[in-house]
């Protein structure tokens, strides 16, 4: 019998140049694969799932391998943060927050924070530490959430982002039609 040996991934790592954002008690840094267990963890909960248009629930075999393979590879423009509360007592991975690129020199920002770290001013820290270092030099952040989110909202507040209407948008996870708010930065 001949002992087997771990599979060899092909799939490029392009994080190198992505930068790190600190504030008092966070690293925001680039994913890694010894991430993916508390990413299927914490994005495997349904009240994260359901406060997002993306994550399915149940969370499907592979989704978590696919999700960190195309942060690491950059496949499609996104660019994706590990909010990193090991400073603060809580772990190397509380939640994450993304910069996903659309036209000129917009983004639009998306966040998710672990319910282990709920009400601890986290996620607002965050996203208004990302906003203040402005890594990728964007001119407009938009924002939005579910209306029935309140604290999400109170996120992008506390970070400068200005309400500027309703809209709605499909939750995966629901399986439903939900409507949000929205919100803009002007970065510049």
């Amino acid at each position: 019998m001949t002992p087997q040996s771990a599979p060899i991934r092909l799939d490029a790592v392009t994080t190198e140049a992505q930068p790190l954002v600190t504030t008092d008690r966070l690293l925001l840094r680039p994913v890694r694969r010894s991430d993916m267990g508390l990413i299927e963890q914490f994005a495997g909960d349904r009240r994260v799932a359901e406060m997002t248009t993306t994550i399915p629930h149940p969370l499907p075999p592979g989704a978590t391998d696919a999700f960190v393979s195309r942060c690491l590879t950059a496949v499609d423009g996104e660019t994706v943060w590990t909010i990193d509360a090991h400073d603060a007592g809580l772990g190397e991975l509380v939640g994450l927050v993304s910069l996903d690129p659309m036209d000129r020199n917009q983004y639009e920002i998306g966040y998710w924070i672990a319910p282990i770290a709920w009400n601890t001013g986290l996620a607002s820290e965050a996203v208004r530490g990302l906003m203040e270092a402005n890594p990728l030099g964007a001119a407009q952040v938009f924002g939005k959430v579910f209306q029935d989110n309140p604290a999400s909202a109170r996120v992008l507040t506390n970070a400068g982002f200005d309400y500027i209407g309703d809209a709605e948008a499909f939750s995966v996870a629901r399986g439903a039609i939900v409507p949000q708010w929205t919100y803009i930065r002007q970065m510049t």
